[in-house]
């Protein structure tokens, strides 16, 4: 039996070898050798050590406290712990009960314990309130800052007993910015901001923008569609996966215990939960996921990325490629495509670096200063459903703590680069120099050179984007590192004290290969501490705004979401409490794009952390139309170059009030965690008619342009091909009137 078992691996062996390159992605179904070792890894994970499985903790405590009865203190240790394991698994009532019975011991016997204790104490009250209210009784305005109306709590215990703990806190040291943050937020869960605040330590203007500009307020719809399932933190993509026009979502957990949903559009008004029906509800994990068309046959394939914040060895978890089988269903095939790794990560890209006509793909792998290291991966696509790992020739095989990676051609130069946001001191701009004479594909870290080496913080999403339109592609960073705590940093940030916290980075590229920092004069020097963010188009005016999920795995970590709305390239205003978006539950995953077809961008995001306990409902910010903007929309597909265009280039150029105006965008999915679609959805502000519309290829680097273009229409490209094709889409109305308006489509008048 052995032997016939030996001698089928080796004919699989084989025919991958030899047959797939000549029968093009052959590529095999290995949907349940990846279950298997997903399982696998979640039983090994299953430990005490592991920070991010409570479930053992609690386990480990429980029996400490049982073996320590005659041992006062190492027994106070072992419960308060064990007060901590409840808290993260979601079990708030028995993690305050046994802190309400160690404070009083804590005092008494151990009044060095004191301060952690009331700490505990003070946010497992507050989450046993965000439970009774938020979770159990889940409204749409549920935890937004500020939290008024329906957001306001109706079972007050919780937050009354917090308000005791934080003024006891603040009363033993009232420069604790952390206790303070969580007062007023306490306050305001009563609907009691800034009222009844103590003076002293009231944080004003929590209910205002941070700027003098407001938008209209968005409206989260999830509820009404069955898109606001409780999750852990995970990815999401914006996507159209069966072809009919109407985007989807997908989503992960990152839990190798939660699974991915798939929600499709129905075009009616309603989206339908197809997780099971797909095959995708059997793959576990994945912090973050994103689309490409990896084999060129025209399908939205899924690649799943997994393992990252984990320590060594727990975070060594295979990622995962899901090839979109046409019929609804997607099957993994990692292992055959040869993209089978142990690394931890959550970042990476797909893009053409080498100009063939196929994605490659791009892994940011976690090594810490001290253990094991998980240099970059750099996977070239051979055309034929495999690929090849190059990382280490072709000089890109960084070696950091990488917690973003994003890619365009930023030197205009007809190659595709890459830039690495880290948490460590350093950031990575690595240039690609293209085919060398060699045959080869060579990269070169310019991050000196381009003046990126100055970033001394640790980083956590970033993006290329033209935030300018000047043609050319600036730099977003987000700062990842904390003064004690995110509280505390945000608490300090407001009251204007100085901190220690990383701030927001913008640079502006200087079209000679270098960048300028610009973050102050744009008004993004403040700590935001983003995890999952996007950009997109919130009002149709031509320049990118930007969303920002927030938080880290600490449960004291309530701080909100951030909208920033890009003010005519020059500077960002907070617009985030009159656009109602502000959720104080950890953000994850952001998508914008335009899911009811009604020509402006909504706003879907991830929410929830690390923990069970933490698990939180999804969001989808319906835009409610900020003005009589009108747009454009853009679906590309490659001929030459990649099916779905991911690096071409657009510029849109249109007369608004009598000035001539250039819009530019790249096809690509957005920020470095969450993938918004890949059709392009373009502002053009006041212009009723477009001038021209000049796409560069990616593969060729070659110029097509079309002029005279009515707005307010969808349109799909074809490289190489002089007519446009109109895709008429119907107008949803996610609010529960299943009236359904058509779009409106003129033809093209000229085509050169």
């Amino acid at each position: 039996m052995k032997i016939l078992e030996l001698l089928s691996q080796k004919l699989k062996y084989w025919i991958v070898l030899f047959i797939c390159p000549i029968v093009f992605s052959c590529s095999s179904d290995n949907s349940e050798e990846m279950v298997n070792i997903l399982g696998q890894i979640h039983k090994a994970n299953f430990k005490k050590e592991n920070p991010f499985y409570p479930e053992a903790e609690l386990v480990f405590f429980d029996s400490m406290v049982a073996v320590s009865k005659n041992e006062p203190y190492k027994n106070f240790i072992s419960e308060f712990y064990k007060a901590n394991s409840y808290l993260k698994v979601g079990e708030e009532e028995k993690s305050v009960a046994i802190l309400e019975r160690l404070l009083p011991i804590a005092m008494a016997q151990f009044p060095g314990n004191v301060d952690k204790t009331l700490v505990s104490l003070g946010i497992a009250n507050l989450r046993l309130a965000e439970r009774q209210n938020c979770v159990n009784n889940h409204t749409t305005e549920a935890c937004l800052i500020p939290i008024v109306n329906t957001g306001v709590h109706k079972i007050k215990t919780g937050s009354r007993r917090a308000i005791e703990v934080y003024r006891q806190i603040l009363s033993r040291n009232s420069s604790d910015y952390e206790a303070r943050w969580l007062l007023n937020i306490s306050y305001m869960t009563l609907g009691e901001y800034p009222a009844m605040v103590p003076p002293e330590f009231l944080i004003p203007n929590l209910d205002k923008d941070m700027s003098d500009v407001s938008v209209k307020p968005f409206k989260d719809v999830a509820p009404l569609l069955g898109l606001s399932i409780k999750n852990k933190a995970g990815g999401e993509i914006i996507e159209d996966f069966n072809n009919d026009g109407y985007l989807d979502i997908v989503t992960s957990d990152w839990g190798l215990d939660g699974s991915m949903h798939y929600f499709k559009n129905n075009a009616n008004n309603t989206f339908t939960d197809v997780s099971e029906k797909s095959g995708l509800s059997k793959f576990k994990g994945g912090l973050n996921i994103m689309q490409t068309d990896y084999n060129n046959d025209g399908l939205i394939d899924i690649f799943v990325l997994r393992g990252a914040w984990m320590p060594d060895p727990f975070g060594k978890q295979p990622n995962s490629l899901l090839r979109n089988n046409g019929n609804g269903t997607f099957s993994d095939v990692t292992i055959d495509a040869g993209l089978l790794s142990f690394h931890p990560s959550q970042a990476g890209a797909w893009t053409d670096f080498n100009n063939d006509g196929w994605l490659d793909l791009f892994i940011g792998n976690e090594s810490k200063s001290l253990g094991e290291m998980h240099g970059c991966e750099l996977y070239i696509n051979n055309k034929n459903g495999t690929f090849t790992n190059i990382a280490a020739e072709a000089g890109c095989d960084v070696n950091t703590f990488i917690k973003g990676v994003t890619v365009s051609d930023y030197d205009n130069d007809g190659w595709q680069d890459v830039f690495l946001s880290t948490l460590q001191d350093t950031k990575v701009l690595l240039r690609n120099k293209g085919i060398q004479k060699n045959g080869k594909l060579a990269f070169e870290d310019v991050t000196h050179k381009a003046g990126l080496g100055e970033v001394f913080r640790f980083t956590f999403p970033t993006w290329f984007w033209d935030y300018d339109n000047d043609g050319w592609q600036d730099i977003f960073i987000c700062g990842y590192q904390f003064d004690r705590s995110l509280s505390n940093s945000l608490a300090s940030d407001l009251l204007g004290l100085p901190n220690l916290a990383s701030k927001m980075y913008l640079f502006r590229n200087n079209h000679d290969g270098t960048f300028k920092d610009v973050s102050v004069e744009a008004g993004l020097n403040h700590s935001i501490f983003a995890m999952g963010a996007n950009f997109g188009d919130i009002d149709n005016d031509g320049f990118l705004d930007m969303y920002l999920g927030t938080g880290n795995p600490e449960y004291q970590s309530l701080v909100p979401n951030k909208l920033y709305k890009n003010i005519d390239g020059k500077k960002f205003a907070d617009v985030t409490v009159s656009a109602r978006v502000g959720n104080l539950q950890k953000g994850h995953a952001v998508g914008i794009s335009d899911l009811d077809n009604d020509g402006d961008q909504d706003i879907f995001t991830m929410i929830g952390g690390a923990y069970t306990g933490d698990a939180y409902n999804n969001s989808l910010y319906l835009n409610p139309g900020q003005n009589d903007n009108r747009w454009i929309k853009l679906k590309l597909e490659g001929k030459t170059s990649n099916r779905p265009a991911i690096g071409a280039r657009i510029k849109v150029t249109f007369k608004e009030n009598g000035v001539t105006r250039s819009v530019y965008q790249d096809v690509n999915s957005g920020g470095s965690f969450g993938s918004s679609s890949l059709r392009r959805e373009i502002g053009i502000g006041q212009a009723t008619m477009i001038d021209e519309i000049m796409i560069t290829w990616p593969a060729t680097n070659k110029k097509q342009i079309f002029r005279n273009i009515k707005s307010n229409q969808f349109l799909k490209i074809t490289e190489g091909s002089n007519s446009l094709e109109e895709i008429s889409l119907k107008t949803l109305n996610f609010e529960g009137n299943n009236k359904t308006i058509p779009i409106c489509v003129t033809p093209v008048a000229k085509v050169i």
